[in-house]
């Protein structure tokens, strides 16, 4: 039975919002979106809301996640050698990759970085799907 729910957002924590909102705009692609002290980043109908510097993480939050401790997956929708060039053209050295992934959409091909924060980033490719 499907149930009337999908995605709408996740929250990250960044230590800088300038360095973010650029790193996030130019390497992701992101629109950053101002949050009354503090900012978000869209992607089509998907959002990540920040804890940044100045503000009071949410009040239901256990344990408020700390920079670089998010672990987020984003769908590049192109060949995987596409992905590594564009995060060459920033000055980003992949850590892993390319390597076989499950993901959303099934099998394909990741490729891992880090956003300023230390938090780890992956680029998915389903375009070429590994043996």
């Amino acid at each position: 039975m499907s149930l009337p729910v999908a995605f709408d957002h996740c929250v990250v924590h960044v230590s800088d919002f300038a360095r973010s909102n650029a790193f996030y705009a130019t390497v992701l692609g992101a629109e950053v979106v101002a949050n009354g002290a503090g900012f978000a980043y869209r992607f089509g109908d998907r959002q990540l809301n920040l804890h940044g510097p100045g503000l009071d993480p949410h009040p239901l939050a256990r344990l408020p996640v700390m920079p670089g401790n998010s672990d987020l997956c984003f769908r590049w929708d192109g060949p995987i050698a596409d992905a590594l060039a564009h995060l060459a053209r920033h000055g980003i050295t992949p850590e892993l990759g390319p390597v076989s992934r499950f993901g959303a959409k099934g099998r394909g091909t990741s490729v891992y970085f880090r956003d300023p924060d230390g938090s780890l980033l992956e680029f998915i490719s389903y375009e070429e799907v590994p043996a």
